[in-house]
């Protein structure tokens, strides 16, 4: 695994090497834009759930892993992967972890709320978490958790391959930046990753659980929102 580097300019850069070799399909008929268009997007979704699919037998595998052995089911992600912009909860709770699905109940309503106050439907991002199973009595993950699946979150991350990352709370920063900084001192600034020599923005904010806990900073959380909004407008992003 590389070594994380944070540079002067802010960047938090996280280099893997891979070998990539692309396949070319040649063909005398005429060539149809608007289709290959089409197959190119069905053909990139397909690919992408098969990498995902092998992503999960490799999270699952984990070996003396108390949060793998103490939860009932792996929570991978929800929503469009092929969305534009990826966001990045802390952990599982009970709900998610009884229904296999990412945010739900009280939190799931918020983050809903949230995305829909900058006109974003939640169907249309790809969500997941740090962490893919519940911590014991929902506890804070450890460091070494944290950095334990933090390998996974970053291959998630480049399957993906959003424009946009957003990451909640401060279990997901810790994890995709390496900060363990006091995520109020963090939030609201752009920063960026580099996965596989590819920049990735990024937004820290709240959680919704946290704010659920404490309501007064939802006032901090809707400026970030709102710079989300005015990023996904510079970068003509269609969601």
């Amino acid at each position: 695994m590389a070594k994380k580097v944070l540079n002067q300019n802010g960047k938090y850069v996280q280099e893997l090497i891979n070998n990539i070799e692309p396949d070319f399909i040649f063909s005398n008929k005429p060539i149809n834009r608007f289709n290959l268009i089409k197959n190119n997007n069905n053909d990139r979704g397909q690919n992408k759930t098969k990498q995902l699919m092998q992503l999960r037998e490799q999270i699952i595998s984990i070996q003396n892993c108390k949060l793998n052995t103490g939860s009932n089911n792996l929570i991978m992600g929800d929503g469009d992967v092929n969305s534009p912009i990826m966001l990045i909860g802390e952990a599982p709770g009970e709900l998610e972890d009884k229904s296999h699905h990412a945010f739900q109940g009280e939190i799931g309503s918020l983050l809903k709320k949230m995305l829909s106050a900058i006109n974003i439907k939640i169907e249309k991002v790809y969500i997941t978490y740090s962490i893919n199973f519940r911590p014991p009595e929902d506890r804070k993950p450890t460091a070494h958790e944290i950095k334990r699946y933090s390998i996974f979150l970053k291959e998630h991350i480049s399957i993906i391959n959003p424009k946009i990352i957003i990451l909640m709370g401060s279990t997901a920063m810790e994890a995709v930046t390496g900060l363990n900084n006091k995520i109020s001192s963090e939030r609201g600034k752009w920063k960026e990753i580099i996965l596989r020599d590819k920049s990735f923005p990024i937004m820290i904010t709240f959680s919704p659980s946290y704010l659920i806990r404490y309501p007064e900073n939802k006032k901090f959380s809707w400026e970030d929102l709102k710079k989300i909004k005015k990023k996904i407008q510079d970068l003509n992003i269609n969601i």
